[in-house]
């Protein structure tokens, strides 16, 4: 009766238009029939937890069912979630000051809370720095974030008056990444996200990915214009060619020329090992997406989320074997 009742919601609920849209952009690239893909879509949300987004994005189209049978869907994702991550505890890590209240010997920069902080707190926190970040407290995806040259103000008063203007939540000292990550694009802090889940108190990394800018903008988020390629968890060498929130894929980066794959990422080992301390500091949130940013120091967390996407390593040709990443979940979480 569940299981009637979870597909009845699932019926009901469906974004109809938004799945009429899909049908239309996979006949017109495939010429599959438009009845043939609709049917098609629908059963692999019904059976696989498979959203139409994931059937275009990861080309179910060209999968047959022993390989469906391997991916992490929409479905399977939210499952993973459900099953490892406590809601009452993800606000600290969606509250960027609570996370670094609670991370902050994985931070390795400045910051300060703006929204307590007094003059003489920021001027103690300005003090030498060229380049700050703000941050607003809650938001995500790169929106809201700000880079300030200390310098365009009289002042350090004007710039606190600036910040306050503008509601920053959170100022941080500007990171200044590793010169092999920078020479990838300069523009942006290059982050590595690796994600782990915590099962048995024991932290396991199941796949990552790094995230480089493009454009001249600051950010590295694919939401925001950047672009992401697989990263080799044991070996630290990016893969495969990164690829745009467009499904353009880069052999070289279209800004620096600089080729992608069989790149090697400095500290991978050090990273690793950071973001297998830090999942074990919130056990209640066991499945998370860790951002790493790399100096010549060695690597920092920037922050975590506790609702990771799943099919960004999952779409072609990131998967030349046609299997995708469940079975790599299902060796650390049982009943999956």
């Amino acid at each position: 009766m569940k299981r009637i009742l979870y597909l009845v919601k699932r019926i009901l609920k469906m974004d109809y238009k938004g799945l009429f849209k899909t049908v239309n952009r996979v006949h017109k690239k495939t010429k599959i029939n438009k009845i043939k893909l609709f049917f098609d879509i629908v059963k692999c949300g019904l059976k696989y937890g498979a959203g139409y987004k994931d059937y275009e994005l990861c080309e179910w189209y060209n999968l047959n069912s022993e390989q469906r049978e391997t991916y992490v869907t929409r479905g399977i994702n939210n499952r993973i979630v459900s099953l490892l991550n406590d809601k009452e505890y993800y606000h600290i890590l969606d509250n960027k000051i609570e996370f670094n209240n609670t991370f902050g010997e994985f931070l390795g920069r400045r910051w300060i809370d703006m929204t307590t902080a007094t003059l003489k707190d920021f001027e103690q926190f300005a003090q030498g720095l060229t380049f700050i970040i703000s941050k607003p407290v809650a938001e995500a995806c790169g929106r809201g974030v700000e880079k300030i040259n200390v310098s365009d103000f009289e002042n350090t008063t004007a710039l606190f008056e600036h910040l306050k203007s503008i509601e920053s939540g959170l100022c941080e000292e500007f990171v200044v990444q590793h010169k092999d990550v920078s020479a990838l694009y300069p523009h942006s802090v290059n982050t590595y996200r690796v994600v782990t889940v915590l099962t048995e108190g024991e932290a396991h990394i199941v796949y990552a990915f790094i995230r480089i800018g493009n454009g001249g903008r600051f950010v590295d988020n694919i939401n925001a214009g950047g672009m992401a390629a697989p990263i080799n968890t044991q070996s630290g060498i990016i893969e495969y060619p990164a690829f745009d929130k467009d499904s353009i894929y880069y052999e070289t980066h279209p800004y620096t020329n600089c080729a992608i794959k069989g790149w090697q990422l400095p500290f991978w080992k050090e990273s690793v090992q950071m973001v297998l301390k830090a999942a074990k500091v919130i056990p209640q949130v066991g499945y998370v997406g860790w951002d790493v940013a790399v100096t010549e120091n060695g690597p920092l967390l920037i922050e975590g989320n506790p609702f990771p996407g799943h099919d960004i390593l999952q779409m072609p040709p990131h998967v030349p074997d046609k299997i995708g990443m469940l079975p790599q979940f299902k060796k650390y979480i049982k009943n999956l």
